[in-house]
């Protein structure tokens, strides 16, 4: 068989004695037999369909993970917050899914992507609006396929905002801002960080920026920044609940109310699975885990690695400087959950930007950083009276702030060069006479801040004018699930007082114990 073809010493495999038809294929050009040119016709549409089909598959589980975190995000908004709102910020949850659904695909997703084919500069898409372009395409496979990835980074972004406005946010705002920001505000981001003509994306294949582009793999800035400064704006506006930073006449607390979670168990439940979409938002950027180009799978197992590193030592990092903090205060160790969970978090939005051009080492370096800021800007918010139910400010704002610049002090020029096949500007620590990624990267850091800002503000203060915005204040003291949903999330089952005191009544004298009695008085009682 070999011989028949003419096959090289090259174009065997000689250690496994495997025939390398890839090979054979390259060596044997137009002037080759018809036969050989028919066999390696066919391999070529079989290979390239094969590549196709897996690469979908690959897409639907990362997106698929990257769904889940809708799971995890009402899991831990829901315990961070009392009983009585807890099925209220489970419809929100779920309102981001579905109004996000709706307004990227009428809207963001055409804005985000229609129309980008490179060669130039856009501030947004023109086209494939309801997906009408895609439709028509010769590969509708790998075109929805990559919308439903997108789609579920644009909830990701709308749902950040969810448990910082949590317990006093009227669900009708809500749900106007869930589809006014996965239809307008994000998807322009989008487009100027991650489309082929964006302005400042490294994936333009006309005109880099700066001959280099904002390096932000998977959206530490893209996608968190923009929910973390959405969320600041919603708290500033929407103002504290009850009982956090003021009494009921409107003064300023001399000490911050605690308002306390309902729940540490699904705090933690939450936190794994974001944990666990993490690994699909991360490596799932890539886009592609199969083909010919050994890069794609390299990226991917990388992006999974610094991923689980900085998640693990942002976790650290946030529990021991609060733990040294309290030490300093009371001269007494304990440990606190929240900053943990947190601060793991942190870490995971930290890398998120940088985890496919940083090496190992470096994220454990920045995700225990990533940890500390967040403990320090959630004191900093506590400071200046900002109330965020769930610290999520903290956690996607100031570290997506920090991700994108971590990118640009610690992006290695090798593993840039393989993710973006380019890196004429790295990271400042590897060449500190070349400071412009870290420039473009602050630029990217003002770019998302400046457009969510001019959009979110105007947008929020409508709402408060209209009244629009936050409920009643009898309302929020009695709680969402009462005065909006029906009902508590949570039913005691209990029998009443009276019905408990109506069963011993008939059973008085019956030498049947007491079901209201309390066991330390039976047994004084010696029954």
């Amino acid at each position: 068989f070999y011989h028949f073809f003419g096959v090289s010493g090259r174009q065997v495999i000689t250690m496994s004695g495997d025939f390398n038809l890839t090979l054979f294929c390259e060596d044997n050009g137009p002037d080759a037999d018809p036969s050989i040119q028919a066999i390696c016709q066919l391999y070529q549409v079989e290979f390239e369909d094969s590549t196709a089909g897996l690469n979908v598959f690959f897409l639907l589980f990362a997106g698929a993970a990257v769904f889940m975190m809708q799971a995890g995000f009402a899991m831990l908004c829901a315990g961070s917050i009392r009983s009585k709102n807890v099925k209220n910020i489970m419809l929100k949850n779920l309102l981001d899914a579905c109004g996000g659904a709706l307004g990227f695909f009428f809207l963001g997703y055409g804005l985000a992507y229609g129309g980008s084919d490179g060669g130039g500069v856009r501030f947004i898409g023109y086209n494939d609006f309801l997906l009408l372009e895609t439709a028509k395409s010769d590969t509708p496979g790998e075109d929805y396929i990559f919308f439903f990835f997108q789609f579920a980074f644009a909830a990701t972004a709308a749902t950040i905002v969810a448990g910082t406005v949590a317990e006093r946010c009227k669900m009708s705002a809500y749900l106007c801002y869930s589809v006014f920001l996965t239809a307008v505000v994000y998807p322009v981001i989008v487009h100027a960080g991650w489309a082929s003509d964006g302005f400042l994306s490294a994936f333009n294949t006309g005109n880099l920026y700066m001959d280099q582009g904002a390096i932000d793999f998977a959206g530490s800035a893209v996608v968190h920044l923009t929910g973390g400064t959405t969320a600041l704006i919603a708290a500033v506006i929407l103002g504290p609940r009850r009982g956090r930073f003021y009494d009921d006449d409107g003064q300023p607390l001399e000490t911050p109310g605690i308002i306390k979670g309902h729940s540490a168990a699904l705090q933690v439940l939450g936190t794994f699975i974001l944990w666990f979409g993490w690994y699909g938002f991360n490596p799932g950027s890539a886009l592609a885990g199969f083909g010919e180009s050994p890069g794609y799978h390299d990226v991917v197992g990388l992006a999974a690695v610094t991923t689980t590193l900085a998640a693990a030592s942002g976790a650290v990092g946030a529990l021991a400087i609060d733990t040294f903090y309290e030490y300093t205060q009371t001269a007494e160790i304990s440990y606190e959950i929240t900053m943990a969970m947190n601060g793991c978090l942190g870490g995971l939005v930290a890398i998120t930007a940088g985890c496919s051009v940083i090496q190992p080492w470096v994220s454990v370096i920045v995700g225990f950083i990533g940890g500390i800021i967040y403990f320090s800007f959630s004191k900093f918010l506590v400071y200046f009276r900002i109330d965020d139910a769930v610290d999520a400010i903290p956690v996607h704002f100031a570290n997506g702030i920090w991700g994108v610049i971590a990118v640009g002090l610690f992006s290695d020029p090798v593993l840039q060069l393989r993710t973006y096949g380019s890196n004429v500007h790295h990271g400042w620590f590897y060449n500190f006479s070349d400071a412009h990624l870290l420039l473009i990267e602050f630029i990217l850091v003002l770019f998302v801040i400046a457009w969510v800002s001019a959009c979110m503000i105007p947008f929020f203060v409508v709402l408060k004018c209209f009244g629009l915005f936050r409920v009643d204040p009898l309302e929020e003291e009695v709680g969402l699930d009462v005065s909006h949903h029906r009902g508590h999330a949570y039913y005691d089952d209990t029998p009443s007082a009276s019905a408990l005191q109506a069963l011993n009544d008939s059973r008085h004298g019956g030498g049947v114990r007491n079901v209201l009695a309390k066991p330390e008085e039976d047994d004084a009682d010696g029954v």
